[in-house]
């Protein structure tokens, strides 16, 4: 399965508009950081609702290229977030993202967001399902 490295130049290569970075890839699951500056922050001082729904959705995309390779076409057909409490807008948002059923055509899982730092006192968890075309060409 590919490395932490392949994913991340994959995602530089196929997805440079992602401010995501992948920190780690394991056995059906990935950790992923998000730095925090004004374009993620909406009025009242805290991360927007999208910039955390991207952290979850890249997290869990990267811990299904980590199952099953970097071929097939991945894409979401549902993510549903609960918003626990406010992240702090000067730290990192972290995902810690992991794989729930791997199946034929369709993958689920979730992530927990977090502020770096404070892992036991998440901001978010989201529940995601993938839909994996195994036929689909890769761009070239």
């Amino acid at each position: 399965m590919p490395t932490s490295a392949e994913i991340t130049a994959f995602l530089e290569k196929e997805f440079p508009q992602t401010k995501c970075m992948v920190e780690s890839v394991g056995e059906q699951s990935a950790l992923v950081r998000h730095p925090i500056g004004f374009d993620e922050l909406r009025p009242g001082g805290t991360v927007s609702g999208p910039a955390l729904m991207a952290v979850a959705d890249v997290g869990l995309y990267v811990a299904i290229l980590g199952e099953i390779g970097m071929k097939p076409f991945v894409a979401t057909t549902n993510l549903n977030i609960n918003f626990l409490r406010m992240p702090t807008a000067e730290k990192d948002i972290m995902g810690d993202c992991k794989l729930i059923k791997v199946g034929r055509t369709l993958i689920v899982g979730e992530a927990s967001l977090y502020s770096d730092g404070n892992p036991t006192k998440p901001v978010a968890h989201i529940v995601g399902t993938y839909y994996v075309d195994w036929e689909a060409k890769p761009n070239e």
